[in-house]
């Protein structure tokens, strides 16, 4: 690893972050353990490993950890995806229902409960574009906010249980219930985080003619050295497993996910391209490697230049910022000052956000507390993994940018 002065960075500034993440969050109880790793210019700055992988049998966090990304699973299929347009199967203003004629009518929810709805027509049919940018008018049946996510749970349609194995319904089968359900609002209407990206798995098989596994692995964890990344933990990889933590009504942070006998140790009966991916620091910072090298990484060309150019563009209606048109309680980008790309949120103004960040950057998060981002301006990839849900627990994303930033020294 090359001193940070080389590429413009302190390395006293630098040491703050392992001071910081050690008094602030694991001697402290807050967190169990962290993996931190920052790049520049493709090569390895910092990487800050600290406390424990496992609380209940003292195991470390370790380079090679497993970590459950959730969320972060959204950008990997939205970059597999947009493989089947540069190919010209598919393209961001198709309708849906050309790929699932059962969806042609979907309605909106006007009134009602589960069973009984009052739709009216959407006034715009959903593209392929709103589930990228989740303006599709679908939503999440945690967020517990309406009839319809209410309809989600009793159908038992995305992520029920997170804890529960096959809690939710295979993939086919919930593309079959969602043609049942109302949508939230017209597509391109609002924005909501949402099954979208679970959507676009199964839309990735249906158009490619290949599992929607198969496709991920042979067209970006193959080619790009991502072999810890998958559906599940195979038995050999299972020591390396981290436990998940949940962080209770009290305040107290206890045991979700025994990683002994966590539901991650089998293939899932739903293979969730919105949340289901397992992976190390290292392999995810090899993806960022690629989205900051415009498509390439690891001597493969994954995507165009100019198809990641196309994807960190800000696509929500009008320019709008996701704080303008979110219907959702769930957001990993609560911020102002960011929109949402093809797959990720984007800083398209960077004094509103009120945080140090450069336009352009863009970034996402997971359920358990994982983030990263990516900053073509000043060529920064980070990436930040842990266990604890919900991701909203602390401020943690936040400050590790202004750690990072503080120490940028060019």
């Amino acid at each position: 690893m090359p001193k940070p002065e080389a590429l413009g960075f302190s390395s006293a500034r630098l040491s703050r972050i392992d001071r910081f993440l050690k008094e602030r969050y694991i001697e402290t109880g807050k967190l169990a353990g962290v993996q931190f790793m920052l790049a520049r210019r493709g090569e390895i700055v910092h990487q800050s490993v600290a406390g424990l992988a496992d609380r209940e049998r003292n195991t470390p966090v370790r380079d090679d950890t497993i970590f459950r990304i959730y969320s972060m699973s959204k950008p990997i299929t939205s970059v597999a995806f947009m493989t089947l347009v540069e190919e010209g199967l598919v393209a961001l203003d198709d309708p849906v229902h050309r790929f699932i004629p059962s969806w042609r009518d979907l309605g909106v929810f006007v009134a009602g409960v589960p069973g009984m709805f009052q739709t009216k027509r959407t006034a715009a049919p959903m593209r392929m574009v709103d589930l990228l940018r989740h303006t599709s008018g679908l939503t999440y049946g945690f967020q517990m906010r309406t009839n319809v996510d209410a309809a989600y749970r009793k159908a038992n349609i995305g992520h029920a249980n997170l804890a529960v194995p096959n809690s939710t319904l295979p993939l086919e089968e919930m593309i079959e219930q969602l043609a049942k359900v109302p949508l939230e609002f017209s597509p391109g209407e609002a924005w909501n985080y949402s099954v979208s990206t679970d959507v676009l798995g199964y839309l990735i098989g249906k158009i490619s003619g290949m599992p929607f596994e198969t496709l991920v692995k042979k067209r970006i964890f193959e080619p790009l050295g991502m072999v810890d990344t998958d559906f599940h933990v195979p038995e050999d990889k299972r020591a390396r497993l981290a436990a998940c933590y949940a962080l209770n009504a009290k305040g107290e942070v206890v045991l979700q996910d025994d990683p002994v006998k966590s539901r991650y140790l089998a293939p899932p009966a739903f293979v969730s391209g919105g949340g289901g991916l397992v992976g190390t620091a290292s392999d995810y910072m090899k993806f960022c490697n690629m989205l900051i090298h415009r498509g390439i990484g690891n001597g493969h060309r994954i995507v165009s230049p100019k198809t990641i150019d196309l994807m960190r563009m800000n696509h929500l209606p009008g320019g709008r910022e996701i704080v303008d048109m979110t219907r959702s309680l769930f957001s990993e980008a609560s911020n102002a000052g960011q929109g949402f790309g093809l797959g990720f949120a984007v800083v398209i103004d960077v004094a509103r956000t009120m945080n140090a960040c450069s336009l352009g950057e863009y970034f996402w998060g997971g359920a358990a507390s994982t983030a990263f981002w990516v900053d073509p301006v000043e060529d920064i990839a980070a990436v930040f993994m842990t266990q604890l849900i919900p991701s909203t627990s602390y401020p943690i994303r936040r400050e590790m940018r202004a750690l990072v930033y503080g120490a940028l020294d060019d």
